[in-house]
């Protein structure tokens, strides 16, 4: 298989985590930008359901730990280039500025919204991922045996 594929399906994963993850304000700061475009909605932004399942300890058996709420968008833009974007819970702007975001990354100005959008929100994302490990850590209890000796 041709690398070139591998590396632009990875980094627009990438993005499209960091979209889904966004907060909606985050994205919002670039609302203008985003939707100062002609594009059309091919599936308007539409609230689901999925299911969520898990695996005790993360390599047990899966089970099905219940059902959240997502939307999902997806935009065409004048150029034809094709949105997508899922994120949890109930905000269609937000699945909306996702979508949008996606279709303008995959243009000729790609390292423009990487640079701008992208990075910031992944920068962000990753310092309240290491406050909330910090803090999660802080509880942290070890555990040790005695061992009795048979004198």
């Amino acid at each position: 298989m041709n690398p070139a594929p591998v590396a632009e399906y990875a980094a627009r994963q990438q993005w499209i985590g960091v979209l889904a993850q966004a907060r909606s304000a985050e994205l919002k700061r670039h609302e203008a930008a985003l939707r100062d475009t002609e594009y059309q909605l091919i599936r308007a932004p539409e609230i689901g359901m999925t299911l969520v399942r898990g695996r005790m300890g993360g390599t047990g058996a899966p089970f099905n730990i219940g059902e959240m709420s997502v939307t999902r968008c997806v935009v065409r833009l004048a150029d034809g280039r094709t949105g997508y974007s899922y994120v949890a819970g109930r905000d269609k702007a937000h699945a909306e500025l996702a979508a949008l975001a996606d279709a303008h990354l995959q243009g000729a100005k790609q390292a423009h919204w990487m640079s701008e959008l992208i990075e910031p929100m992944a920068l962000a994302q990753a310092s309240r991922r290491a406050a909330k490990d910090a803090e999660t850590a802080a509880t942290k209890v070890e555990f040790f045996t005695l061992v009795r000796g048979d004198d």
